[in-house]
């Protein structure tokens, strides 16, 4: 088995924990997935650029910000092994992105064209399924870390990271991993030093 027959077998557990499909449906859907590597920070797509991929990760980390005027950038989210990635609302709706997407390590990815998801969707009725509800996902997410954002403490906001994604201590920089959680980086190296679970 090659490493894209590998990585679509990853893909199919991760798209049938939401949805299952039927074998043609799976078939079409695997079809139109291609593999790609990227080098250690290379930037996937930037912000006034249009979204034109959805990405499976197979191996790798990467990160979306968002850069400021003063050019200081804020990590909205990060991606890893088994996971989706891509600038999803800029994807979907195909306007120009406001948030750049990189990658922080050497990635192996699978990427779906939009013409192609947008085909599929319209297609067959589970994988739209799929879709709204992989989205309807992310955005759940995303609103549970805006609360943390905005009304946990430091520490409390350390703490949940520790709990939820322990590993990723050691996959990320510390300094996205503070970006992220809104903190400078002396007090995330602080609580790194002091926080127990």
């Amino acid at each position: 088995m090659n490493e894209q027959s590998t990585a679509l077998e990853q893909l199919k557990k991760v798209v049938f924990q939401v949805t299952k499909l039927s074998d043609e449906e799976w078939s079409a859907f695997a079809a139109c997935w291609h593999w790609v590597e990227y080098k250690r920070k290379t930037i996937l797509t930037s912000a006034g650029e249009v979204e034109r991929y959805l990405y499976f990760v197979v191996d790798g980390v990467q990160r979306a910000y968002y850069l400021g005027d003063r050019k200081r950038d804020a990590t909205l989210i990060f991606s890893y092994t088994g996971s989706m990635s891509g600038i999803i609302d800029s994807f979907q709706l195909q306007q120009p992105s406001r948030y750049y997407l990189e990658t922080l390590t050497a990635s192996q990815l699978l990427r779906l064209s939009f013409a192609d998801f947008d085909r599929l969707l319209a297609t067959y009725p589970a994988l739209e399924r799929w879709g709204r509800i992989g989205t309807a996902a992310a955005m759940s997410g995303l609103m549970e870390r805006y609360i943390e954002l905005m009304t946990f403490s430091a520490e409390e906001k350390f703490r949940i990271l520790l709990t939820r994604s322990p590993h990723v201590l050691q996959l990320i920089p510390h300094k996205y991993l503070a970006s992220y959680l809104g903190l400078d980086p002396t007090t995330f190296s602080k609580l790194l030093a002091s926080v127990r679970l």
